[in-house]
């Protein structure tokens, strides 16, 4: 009789074996750091009001100089106790805004933030162009928000700018400038992420003009309002676009020297900020009393998103979403 020799069984065609072959080719094949989506957002626009007083705002009963965001409440959510918790001036607040980190960048726009922003970490996440990410400002000085000093960052994934008359250290422009262009770039470039700064307010309050000053917190109320609708309009943004509505800053309370004309500390005047949001991942005529602050919008942005900010000291504001 002769001898059986003793065969190895082919273990590749086990049903065990398919099955580990299923989880390598999941985990191995698969971009890790490309999340699947949880949220309905595709597209995040952060405008902010700069200067402008939360006494002025939502804080004033009637809301006479924000009819358009009160009557939008109804879409929307607003968050009543929203705080800069840090150093109140334009490039240190819209640097919070941004990295999800406070710090005390030179005001002038000769400083770069020290962390990359959401607008790199989203880029080089899901290696999109520049053109779809933006820095949108009156102001010139806030182009710095286009990169970081970080080394493994610095001058990687930047976006896209329009700011100041021709970039840094050109001077301002005027806001219905600022509102032209955003509308222009959004629609050549379908815009996936951009902040957008209006000076006016601010620029008004350093004059002492308080009538101005008002008007400009009117008139950015319209440009919020065109902006949204003009959203809604386009097929591309319609029901998938997150619009935030922030402040920097805000200005000294009552009792300063100076009164409203200056901001810099943490008085509540200059710390009491805005935010309210529409989009469709939020809760609708909601008003949230849970404080949040600054540094919140770079890690809520991301959730959205489907990134991470790693970097950030921000958390992100769920109080706020539908689910």
């Amino acid at each position: 009789m002769k001898k059986l020799k003793n065969k190895a069984p082919n273990i590749f065609n086990t049903p065990i074996a398919f099955f580990f072959m299923a989880i390598f080719l999941f985990y191995g094949g698969c971009k890790k750091d490309v999340p699947v989506p949880n949220y309905k957002t595709q597209n995040i626009f952060i405008l902010v009001v700069d200067g402008a007083r939360f006494t002025e705002t939502w804080g004033e009963p009637t809301h006479q100089y924000i009819p358009h965001r009160s009557a939008l409440l109804q879409q929307g959510v607003f968050c009543s106790k929203f705080y800069n918790n840090a150093f109140t001036a334009t490039c240190p607040g819209h640097d919070a805004m941004c990295t999800g980190v406070y710090e005390n960048i030179n005001n002038t726009g000769i400083q770069y933030p020290t962390n990359p922003s959401i607008f790199q970490y989203w880029m080089k996440t899901f290696d999109r162009p520049c053109s779809e990410a933006w820095i949108v400002s009156t102001k010139d000085k806030l182009e710095v928000l286009s990169d970081c000093v970080a080394p493994e960052w610095r001058g990687t994934y930047r976006p896209s700018t329009d700011c100041g008359v021709n970039g840094l250290f050109t001077g301002y422009r005027e806001d219905s400038t600022t509102f032209k262009n955003l509308k222009s770039i959004t629609t050549n470039n379908h815009v996936r992420m951009a902040i957008v700064n209006f000076k006016q307010p601010d620029v008004a309050g350093h004059l002492g003009d308080s009538a101005a000053y008002l008007q400009g917190i009117l008139d950015t109320d319209d440009y919020i309002f065109q902006f949204w609708n003009f959203l809604q309009s386009n097929p591309f943004y319609k029901d998938k676009t997150t619009l935030i509505i922030t402040n920097d800053h805000g200005r000294h309370s009552a009792g300063h020297l100076d009164g409203f004309i200056s901001h810099g500390d943490l008085c509540e005047g200059c710390k009491h900020i805005e935010f309210f949001a529409l989009g469709p991942d939020f809760k609708q005529n909601y008003t949230c009393a849970t404080p949040y602050e600054q540094i919140d919008i770079a890690s809520t942005v991301a959730e959205l998103m489907g990134f991470k900010v790693p970097t950030s000291n921000g958390k992100v504001m769920k109080d706020i979403f539908r689910n």
